[in-house]
């Protein structure tokens, strides 16, 4: 790959966009690879975490504006889509993921980071949806996922005025976790992802599954999904392990069973 690289440190997966002479903007090269590389992530039952970040000073600096400058109304349509549906299947993967933001996280890149479930910052990251200054509005799904992480009059702030805000802002306002030193960035979000991995795959899982989809039903359809995942642990050999360790007072060993 050209655009991008990827790494495994165990069961841990790291994707790091690599376009650092364009600020890691997204353009079709990059998705060529990205959407392939998400379809084997969604395959590789060894992996129980993912991290996102980006090479230099940028995680992603938006979307390739030279290549959008020229776009009709078919073209645009086309690119929303693609873009919005490979940060779709980043969000619906199984596992947990951490966006591990080291610097500009615009347009594109703010929205790639809330596709993510976690958001861990750099003290130097800066966010925004800035697309309203270049004529555009965000169009891989920005308008959607910002006001439910932020709330909606602070996602029409930040949308209607494109304005940048830093990373102290950003975790006051519930768009960040954690503000981290620029040289501990990947330390903490490996270790992040490692108190996610300790765990019962399966339960982690059924956690993230039941976050997300009761997110989107009334409480008591939400609550009807939880009784039926949590039922549905007591047919894993995990829950076996973990009950049975706690009793006997060990470290449980899971095996995704």
């Amino acid at each position: 790959m050209q655009t991008i690289r990827y790494e495994k440190q165990d069961n841990i997966g790291i994707i790091t966009i690599n376009r650092p002479e364009a600020l890691n903007a997204l353009n079709s090269a990059v998705f060529d690879e990205l959407e392939p590389l998400v379809g084997e992530i969604e395959r590789d039952a060894t992996l129980g975490a993912l991290i996102i970040t980006g090479e230099g000073r940028s995680f992603v600096a938006g979307a390739d504006i030279g290549e959008q400058c020229p776009m009709d109304l078919d073209a645009g349509r086309k690119w929303a889509r693609r873009g919005s549906s490979v940060f779709r299947r980043l969000e619906k993967l199984e596992i947990p993921t951490i966006a591990a933001v080291n610097g500009f996280a615009l347009g594109g890149g703010c929205e790639l980071a809330l596709a993510c479930d976690i958001i861990l910052a750099s003290e130097k990251a800066k966010f925004g949806q800035p697309e309203v200054g270049l004529g555009i509005i965000p169009g891989f799904s920005g308008t959607q996922r910002l006001p439910r992480r932020v709330g909606i009059g602070k996602a029409k702030e930040l949308i209607f005025s494109g304005k940048m805000i830093k990373a102290d802002e950003a975790k006051a306002i519930g768009l960040v976790n954690e503000v981290c030193a620029p040289e501990a960035l990947m330390d903490a979000a490996l270790e992040m992802a490692r108190s996610f991995t300790k765990n019962a795959p399966i339960a982690v899982k059924y956690a993230k599954a039941c976050i997300d989809r009761g997110m989107q039903m009334d409480l008591d359809d939400g609550i009807a999904l939880e009784n039926e995942m949590f039922a549905m642990c007591y047919a894993t050999e995990d829950q076996k392990e973990g009950m049975t360790a706690f009793l006997e007072k060990r470290s449980a060993t899971f095996h995704n069973k």
